[in-house]
């Protein structure tokens, strides 16, 4: 009964695409979003200047709610997603990359969990597909918690972008939308910020695909642990996030990220400072392990 009354009339959703020379699984990642059994959407595709044919592959599709913007300049991710968000005219905000894909259902399934209207984000879970080993897995093996989740995102992130969808005015009660700081870690300081003030739901079925190749942003050494030091600091000044329990792990985390990149460059007196700076548990345990191996076989144990 509440899914008919949600879709019916449907809410609208705006789904947002950021790109730049993302022609190679472009195709792919449009008709997954044309094949969704939920109709009252549109796409908004966002071309940071791209120079490969990503223009000629979205432009070749005839349907009106794919609607075309290049950038007047080249900027940060998530400086690129705030003018795409700029763009939408949807009740809700879905996001998909171009080397990504989503399953028929994705949305239908969705939407409908926003009937709660203390609901400002809804997640689910996905596949990790490898394009080197061929091989795909299931993102998220443990039960999520859902409702006020602020807590539980701080101790274990578990949001992949490629599932989330959030309601416009839970973003419009924000500060700000999106870091313009941000390259990498610009969904996940969003989600956080938001969870402060909305409730979190999660479909356990996996409705989406999150595709592992070698031009990842995030599988770059592109400034991650330069990113995750700004979002340490300013989080500390927000009370409902620096009074968490949970906190200190983001800090551990990031030490443990810098200091396997400090090894990695072959910097291990500075890595041996950090580790030792670690509670013991499983992160210390890989980094004592690290600053044993060669570089070749410490890069193995990065993630």
């Amino acid at each position: 009964m509440v899914q008919k009354a949600l879709m019916n009339p449907a809410p609208f959703v705006s789904v947002i695409m950021n790109c730049y020379n993302g022609e190679k699984y472009l195709k792919q990642a449009i008709d997954s979003v044309l094949t969704q059994s939920y109709q009252n959407w549109e796409l908004i595709f966002w071309d940071n200047q791209s120079t490969d044919r990503s223009a000629e592959i979205f432009n070749g599709y005839a349907d009106a709610r794919l609607k075309y913007f290049y950038a007047p300049k080249h900027t940060r991710l998530y400086e690129a997603r705030n003018y795409a968000i700029e763009k939408c005219g949807g009740e809700f905000l879905a996001f998909l990359d171009v080397d990504d894909w989503w399953f028929p259902s994705k949305l239908v399934k969705q939407v409908v969990l926003f009937s709660d209207p203390q609901v400002g984000i809804v997640c689910s879970n996905y596949w990790f597909h490898s394009e080197r080993k061929k091989k795909r897995w299931l993102a998220l093996k443990r039960s999520v918690p859902t409702g006020w989740v602020l807590d539980e995102l701080l101790k274990s992130y578990f949001v992949g972008l490629v599932t989330l969808v959030l309601r416009r005015s839970a973003m419009a009660s924000l500060e700000y939308l999106c870091d313009p700081r941000y390259h990498l870690v610009g969904d996940a300081d969003l989600v956080i910020r938001l969870s402060i003030g909305w409730k979190l739901e999660y479909v356990g079925e996996p409705l989406a695909l999150y595709r592992l190749h070698d031009n990842n942003e995030t599988a770059k050494d592109g400034g991650l642990t330069d990113e995750l030091k700004i979002w340490f600091a300013d989080m500390a000044r927000i009370e409902s996030i620096r009074s968490s329990p949970n906190f200190s792990t983001i800090k551990n985390y990031f030490t443990y990220v810098e200091a396997m990149r400090r090894i990695l460059k072959s910097d291990r007196s500075n890595a041996l400072r950090l580790a030792r700076s670690l509670p013991w548990g499983t992160p210390k345990l890989k980094l004592g392990a690290a600053l044993l191996l060669p570089t070749s076989m410490a890069r193995r144990l990065k993630n």
